[in-house]
């Protein structure tokens, strides 16, 4: 017979059916045996009686939690089944039985990530890489959709973007080298070619974190446009993911079941998304009993409790006060001493979006740059994006692992990128 997926048998629900993958849980005596296979798109319980494969018993005996398989046999409908059909199975080809399986409930989170190569198989970060998956493909089409071009920059660099202490440093031949933090400057350089930009490339951040929404290389997705101002900016970044939230509930739903996520959260989310200023926010959080002065910075607590004091919905801050900002952010002229920059906050986890219109003027970088004491040094020639022929422009920078995280509902990155790098992560 042909070979089938699970979900597809499931979906047939009667008849012969032919499926092949991998042993998810067994069970059974010296006269029946219980084997709830999977493969990449569900599982579904098979039962072999010892009377039909006498045999083969002695091999079917021996099979463990991953060992492969590929089975034939008769499905039905059986409500005490993991997912209400069985296979009576008919014929078996064991592929490979497999050793003792190193996981099992009682391993903690480090002896997880020790053995993540094989974690990967359990149906939650299966569910977790559909998902992921869905979330890029969404990303790219949307920015297609509306006219970006994809361009890459490079990850090894001369020079770091911003300085500072968050750099990888690397041995190039006989120099130094930086793995890079963000795409920004090369993209403002690009915009005067396409217009409109973005990438999709992993980030470097050496920050020896330890909260669950940090990891040292994550997927970046990074958007710049020429003649962008604040609100177009915003508007892409909603519609992004209101188009992603969109993807994954079509194409995704059985994977958030698997995970138990909250549908009905993603169900609720409509554009376009509210706006606040950095003021606002302020005098918001002081009423709900924190204690925040102009000027001040908000940690990831008083972003989260932004996201839940409007309504547990996204919600843009805008015109954070100059002295909290970069050099590149530009300035309000309505609001003299504020940016035009925002921060997009997510109910539960805070920070999902950074973005702002950037600063065209030379003169004014200049002067921010000094003022800062930042010497730019062999990334002197961001600013030919300045220098020849600068226009308006705005850009974003959205990290991949906590949008997916969020919309998992998980409570750390971690599971939402295959092999997390963290300050005492490198392997597997």
């Amino acid at each position: 017979m042909k070979f089938i997926s699970i979900k597809e048998a499931i979906k047939k629900g009667k008849g012969k059916v032919a499926v092949r993958g991998w042993v998810h849980r067994e069970r059974g005596s010296n006269v029946m045996k219980f084997i709830v296979l999977r493969d990449s798109t569900n599982i579904i319980q098979c039962v072999l009686e010892k009377k039909s494969f006498e045999k083969q018993w002695g091999e079917i005996d021996k099979i463990k939690i991953e060992s492969s398989l590929e089975i034939e046999g008769e499905i039905k409908e059986d409500k005490r089944a993991p997912t209400g059909f069985e296979i009576k199975v008919s014929k078996i080809n064991i592929i490979q039985i497999a050793e003792d399986f190193p996981i099992n409930k009682d391993l903690n989170e480090e002896l997880l990530g020790d053995r993540r190569h094989l974690w990967l198989r359990s149906r939650k970060m299966t569910a977790s890489m559909k998902i992921r998956s869905t979330i890029l493909f969404a990303l790219h089409e949307y920015m297609h959709k509306k006219g970006f071009t994809e361009i890459q920059a490079p990850s090894l660099s001369g020079a770091t973007s911003e300085g500072g202490s968050e750099t990888f440093e690397v041995k190039y031949f006989d120099r130094k080298a930086y793995l890079t933090q963000s795409w920004q400057f090369y993209a403002e350089n690009f915009i005067s070619a396409v217009e409109k930009a973005y990438a999709i490339a992993p980030s470097f951040r050496a920050e020896k974190s330890k909260t669950p929404w940090h990891v040292t290389e994550f997927w970046h997705f990074e958007v710049e446009g020429a003649w962008m101002d604040l609100n177009d900016d915003m508007v892409v970044a909603e519609e992004c993911i209101a188009h992603v939230i969109k993807k994954v509930l079509e194409e995704n739903r059985s994977e958030l079941e698997v995970l138990e996520a909250d549908i009905s959260k993603l169900e609720k989310i409509k554009t376009p998304f509210k706006r606040v200023t950095y003021k606002e926010a302020i005098d918001t959080l002081n009423k709900n009993g924190h204690n925040l002065k102009y000027g001040d910075d908000f940690k990831s607590a008083e972003e989260r409790g932004l996201a839940k004091y409007y309504g547990d919905e996204f919600v843009f801050v805008t015109n954070y006060p100059l002295s909290l900002l970069k050099f590149y952010h530009g300035e309000d002229s309505k609001n003299p001493g504020t940016g035009t920059n925002f921060n997009l906050l997510a109910p539960g986890v805070g920070e999902m979006v950074d973005g702002s219109q950037r600063e065209p003027d030379l003169k004014k970088i200049t002067e921010r740059l000094k003022k800062a004491g930042v010497d730019l040094g062999m990334s002197d020639w961001y600013l030919d994006s300045r220098r020849y022929g600068s226009v308006p422009h705005a850009g974003f920078g959205l990290g991949v692992e906590r949008f997916a995280a969020w919309i998992c509902g998980f409570d750390t990155i971690k599971d939402s990128i295959p092999f997390p790098r963290t300050p005492t992560r490198l392997n597997p």
